[in-house]
């Protein structure tokens, strides 16, 4: 069970930020319009000022809806307007009035500000002195992710660092190496002073291997891989991470990694407690009491090698079509498939339970298009787990960084770095691979460092799908104008062999960034928009 007496200070205080409204607390010294004076006195209230700046981590399937940004990728179809206008932006339909921008936008610098806050005033609170450094250092590396966050969506912003009213905020946008810099200096500084790890209730909090970590996807988005290969070795020599392999040899290690079995792991190096738990009305088939907004593409579908270690296109004619209208034909793929979708022809949590997307019958709530079911013919599995059916939500967290990103960023960048033949490239993917069910890297054909970068990135899609990272990952390989171009596609239909067509997808250069929200272009004098915005 839980230990939610942090958790519930966090609440607390966040409930009563959201009692007074955003505005409020960004013109007041607190949000219940206590003053400084009354505020900044005991460890408590320090405890409760961190839990605010914390808030903002993000969420998987609510709050900042990381797994719905798969949806702005070649991954998966976003549908249902009441958790954010996702699908605006692959038709390339966002302006500055786009309201998942806004969001983003809004909620980082409200956290920063709440961060700022933090460190101006905290050194007032009567508390062990070794408690207010480390709770500083956790402000400041909060502060640096939500900089990150915005430079990764918005491209150049500005630096913030000391709390400011909206009245006084006129800060110009720091270039992109500005903030990249500070960023880096910021993490690597927290990094050596924040704790290894934390006792298990307390395990949400940042630490050393979350900063390093941050800066490898720092790194890696900017093609800096010395940085992110020095800071990916940090995180793997600490001890502290290894992938979950379950205790019961029957179990799919990596599919109940997502489950509340496998819940408490050491792969997770940052975590949001409860970040999951509206996963039953996000992902779920209609048929069995769910809600389904994110659909996966036959692109990720067809991502999965054969449990052979082949690629389906590797095979002949009759066979890809096959695995196209069963994609678990012969139970013969890569086990991670299985583990993170749900297929036509499919049984889930009850036997008697069968996934028909193309049944046409007018009682089968999960056909293709049907309101609250699949647009593609596919569900996402991650992080659905049949003790959250019948309340439709539970408590299962959301693991915002796993090791297995890590030991793949770090292969990557080694092969990238022009060192593919290191030994650490194939240890670290064999142990990724083998942890899945798969065969060892077959190093006869995967001899090249081209051939190498295909497959770190085709693994990279099999073990972190929906997860939120393949946004990132087309940007930084420069494929993103190719995939996000032009027609998706879901499930094959087994009466035609034609796999159902979802959209039309249109990408342009401007697309690369989002654009700086209106609100912050009236109230701040000196913001610029990004191109063609």
């Amino acid at each position: 069970m839980k230990m939610k007496f942090s958790y519930i200070c966090i609440a607390a205080f966040s409930i009563t930020v959201a009692l007074t409204g955003c505005e409020k607390f960004l013109t007041n010294d607190h949000p219940t319009r206590v003053s400084d004076a009354e505020w900044w006195i005991t460890e408590a209230n320090a405890i409760g000022a961190l839990g605010s700046v914390y808030a903002g981590v993000p969420d998987g399937s609510s709050g900042r809806n990381v797994m719905l940004t798969s949806g702005l990728s070649d991954e998966a179809v976003n549908r249902g307007d009441h958790i954010g206008k996702y699908d605006l932006y692959t038709r390339g339909l966002q302006n500055p009035t786009w309201d998942v921008a806004e969001w983003i936008w809004r909620d980082n610098y409200l956290d920063i500000r709440r961060a700022n806050r933090f460190l101006e005033n905290v050194d007032k609170c009567f508390m062990d002195s070794l408690l207010r450094d480390r709770m500083k250092y956790e402000a400041r590396a909060l502060r640096a992710y939500y900089h990150l966050e915005c430079l990764l969506f918005f491209g150049r912003i500005p630096i913030s660092t000391v709390s400011l009213t909206p009245e006084e905020n006129k800060l110009k946008r720091n270039t992109e190496e500005e903030v990249y810099n500070f960023i880096l200096t910021e993490l690597n500084a927290c990094g050596e002073k924040l704790p290894k790890e934390y006792s298990n209730e307390e395990a949400w909090r940042i630490s050393s291997g979350t900063c390093y970590a941050l800066i490898v996807r720092m790194a890696m988005y900017f093609k800096k891989y010395d940085v992110a290969i020095d800071a990916a070795k940090k995180v793997i020599v600490s001890g502290v991470y290894r992938l979950h392999r379950s205790t019961n040899a029957t179990v799919n290690s990596y599919a109940e990694l997502f489950t509340y079995t496998g819940e408490l792991n050491k792969e997770r190096i940052w975590y949001r407690r409860d970040g999951c738990g509206s996963a039953w009305t996000r992902f779920a088939p209609a048929g069995i009491g769910g809600e389904t907004y994110l659909s996966p593409t036959n692109t990720v579908v067809d991502n999965f090698e054969t449990k052979q270690g082949f690629t389906i296109q590797e095979l002949g004619a009759d066979s890809l079509l096959a695995y196209r209208i069963n994609p678990n034909f012969k139970n013969n793929r890569d086990p991670r498939l299985t583990g993170a979708l749900l297929v036509p022809g499919q049984n889930f949590i009850d036997a008697n339970y069968i996934l028909k997307p193309f049944d046409p019958n007018p009682l089968n709530l999960d056909r293709i298009g049907q309101q609250k079911s699949t647009a593609t013919g596919f569900w996402v599995r991650k992080y659905l787990d049949a003790k959250d059916r019948q309340a439709k939500s539970g408590t299962l967290d959301f693991m915002f960084i796993r090791y297995a990103e890590i030991l793949l960023s770090y292969v990557e960048a080694l092969i990238e770095n022009n060192d593919w033949q290191n030994p650490d490239v194939i240890t670290h993917l064999n142990d990724i691979r083998s942890r899945a069910g798969m065969p060892p890297v077959a190093i006869a054909r995967y001899n090249s460092q081209a051939s190498l970068r295909a497959l770190v990135r085709r693994e990279r899609q099999a073990e972190l799908c929906f997860e939120g990272q393949r946004f990132f990952d087309i940007r930084r390989w420069g494929t993103v104008s190719t995939v996000m171009n032009g027609e998706v596609f879901g499930a094959t239909d087994p009466a035609t062999g034609i796999a159902i067509k979802v959209q039309d997808r249109a990408y342009t250069a401007r697309d690369y960034y989002w654009p700086i929200p209106e609100k912050e272009m009236l109230s701040n004098p000196n913001m610029e928009q990004n191109d063609d915005y």
